[in-house]
């Protein structure tokens, strides 16, 4: 399915709705990436998170720098070649479907999310190579069994399926939750399919107090792991090499920079 395609009944709506009154983790998160789709109570709440831990704009460039490493390896090395990206944010360079189209042209990307604003901006995320194809689900992290009903319509889950997490499995408010969560939508795939993962840790008290005063500024909370969590979320799978690892040091270019504090942790694990 590609962005001519109207609405089939995957979950979009013609006209989202969305407060520009209250913050948004995605439209902070865009300001903290330099986007432009974001408002000012967002630019305000984001700023005075980043003035109590300057060290949330390298997190947000070493995410998608950590997604950009972790698709290319998957599309190009591994042969993946269908993408099911839950929490996608809103669109800015270098997107999942970019990433491993770029790799791979005939790679199928589904994006979940069900931000309104994100929602309203999907079709940006909807361009595809003619020998790919991409979509947008409107569905809510905490029902991965809509999630993956939905996802079918595009994805073929008995074959390889790539699930990724980016800085997203902190709106779950339980560990536990959090880890049922994911299982489901792994035990849904086959053999042979990847889970890209990467979350904040609460290991670094800078990032804890500015979390800390995020969630109270009306915005959705977000709940920092341990990074025992965090490898926790792996169990079961093979993990690639480095292994459970600060965001920078997966696989990084041979010049680029993987000193600094570890303020999130990532890794790539394979269902057997």
């Amino acid at each position: 399915m590609t962005a001519d395609t109207p609405d089939s009944g995957t979950g979009r709506s013609r006209h989202p709705e969305f407060d520009t009154g209250a913050p948004h983790s995605a439209r902070v998160w865009n300001y903290w990436l330099g986007g432009k789709d974001n408002y000012p109570v967002d630019q305000e709440v984001g700023e005075e998170f980043r003035q109590s831990f300057p060290g949330i704009v390298d997190l947000a460039r070493d995410s998608r720098a950590f997604l950009a490493r972790t698709v290319t390896h998957l599309a190009r090395e591994v042969g993946i070649r269908q993408f099911l990206d839950i929490g996608t944010g809103l669109p800015t360079a270098d997107n999942t479907h970019q990433i491993a189209q770029r790799a791979a042209p005939s790679s199928r990307i589904v994006y979940v999310d069900n931000d309104p604003l994100v929602l309203a901006h999907a079709r940006a995320l909807l361009v595809s190579t003619p020998e790919g194809a991409t979509d947008y689900i409107d569905a809510d992290l905490h029902d991965p069994v809509a999630i993956l009903g939905k996802a079918r319509d595009i994805l073929d889950l008995s074959r390889p399926v790539a699930l990724t997490l980016m800085q997203v499995i902190g709106h779950v408010s339980t560990y536990e939750e959090a880890r049922s969560i994911v299982g489901t939508l792994m035990d849904a795939l086959p053999s042979g399919s990847y889970l890209v993962f990467n979350d904040s840790v609460n290991t670094h008290a800078g990032n804890a107090e500015a979390t800390r005063q995020y969630n109270d500024s009306g915005a959705a909370p977000y709940f920092l792991r341990s990074p025992a969590e965090v490898a926790g979320f792996f169990e079961e799978l093979e993990l690639l090499e480095p292994g459970v690892v600060p965001l920078a040091h997966w696989r990084p270019a041979p010049d680029a920079v993987t000193d600094g504090d570890v303020i999130a942790l990532g890794g790539v694990g394979r269902k057997a």
